[in-house]
């Protein structure tokens, strides 16, 4: 039997490069950086392991399925839901630097501390994206975005209420085949690896770009009646154009997907959820910061998601998201037909 060769990996080169290392050496770059952004990359770091250690054992440990309660959007809480957002919650609450963590999970923000008593960032996120397909092992994945709280004003007015164009940094951790830490300081797109033997995220690509095109679309097309026309009209040229079909159910893995292999991703609006069902500043700004800094687009309509004026915690949006040429091939219907409902009826 002949030898199999060994395959090597692409990045060996880097797979003593943590994630630690990584920001602290992002830090050296900014002469006023005060160490203190580590810190609270550490804090997001540990809570991934923990959570992805829940996720792999979920099953075992019995803590599938619903928990009994409904959160602020009157969406089913699952059990590993109340788990995630409680481990974030301890591992960030202690920074000293935080001044607000903010959930999906929560109706309010938790603050903490103003500026003037240290509270330099505010954290908001989405603990367990898609954990209703836990119970199936399809990927589930946080998603964080981090801002800086600029108001010296009283702990009850905390500055988190932002467009996503000020965020400082934004990511998330996908639980799959891996655990996989992608991230962004708005310098490029990094993407790190849980090695379990060692306990630590491992760099394994730098600068990542998205494919500027590819013939594939990611969309629930089950509610593709309560689309609005724009979106209708999009889907009729795909299925003629040579487009397939890639849904997961689950925003982090689908987004994954787009931003490895290219694509698009569109969450419309229905006649239910007429503003989008995403959430604006936990869900659609981080990933939207991230897709952009690898070379896509994310707009909302005809709107960049992150120049959209956020009004409250858990407001909603749209979202149009992946390869520019994709992207593109999408609002191009907007332009002719419409992203709203106004002459929907005409498409169905």
């Amino acid at each position: 039997m002949p030898d199999i060769p060994a395959i090597q990996p692409r990045y060996t080169r880097d797979n003593l490069t943590s994630l630690q290392s990584y920001i602290l050496n992002e830090e050296q770059k900014h002469p006023e950086a005060t160490g203190e952004f580590s810190w609270i990359m550490s804090a997001i770091a540990l809570a991934g392991k923990t959570i992805g250690n829940k996720v792999r054992r979920a099953r075992i440990e019995d803590v599938l399925g619903a928990h009994g309660d409904t959160n602020v959007h009157g969406e089913e809480q699952q059990k590993l839901d109340v788990i995630a957002n409680e481990i974030i919650m301890r591992c960030l609450g202690d920074r000293a630097n935080i001044a607000v963590l903010a959930s999906e999970e929560d109706e309010q923000p938790k603050v903490l501390r103003d500026r003037s008593e240290g509270g330099r960032y505010c954290v908001l996120f989405d603990p367990l994206d898609g954990s209703s397909n836990l119970d199936v092992s399809v990927g589930v994945g946080t998603i964080f975005s981090i801002l800086r709280n600029e108001r010296r004003k009283p702990r009850d007015i905390p500055h988190y209420l932002q467009p996503g164009n000020r965020q400082v940094a934004a990511g998330y951790i996908l639980y799959g085949s891996s655990t996989v830490f992608v991230v962004t300081t708005g310098n490029g797109v990094s993407m790190f690896v849980l090695d379990q033997s060692i306990g630590a995220f491992v760099l394994v690509e730098e600068n990542i770009r998205i494919p500027k095109a590819k013939k594939v679309y990611s969309i629930n097309e089950a509610y593709r009646d309560d689309f609005p026309r724009g979106y209708i009209e999009y889907l009729k040229w795909a299925h003629t154009a040579g487009y397939s079909s890639r849904y997961i159910g689950s925003f982090v893995a689908d987004l994954h997907r787009s931003l490895l292999k290219g694509g698009v991703f569109l969450y419309p609006p229905t006649r239910t959820h007429t503003d989008g069902k995403l959430r604006l500043v936990y869900e659609a700004n981080p990933m939207a910061m991230i897709i952009e800094q690898a070379g896509g687009k994310a707009v909302s309509g005809l709107q960049r998601i992150q120049d959209i004026r956020t009004t409250a915690l858990h407001q909603r949006t749209s979202v149009v998201i992946g390869s520019p040429d994709e992207v593109d091939a999408v609002t191009k219907f907007f332009d002719a037909y419409s992203a709203t409902f106004e002459d929907a009826a005409e498409a169905v």
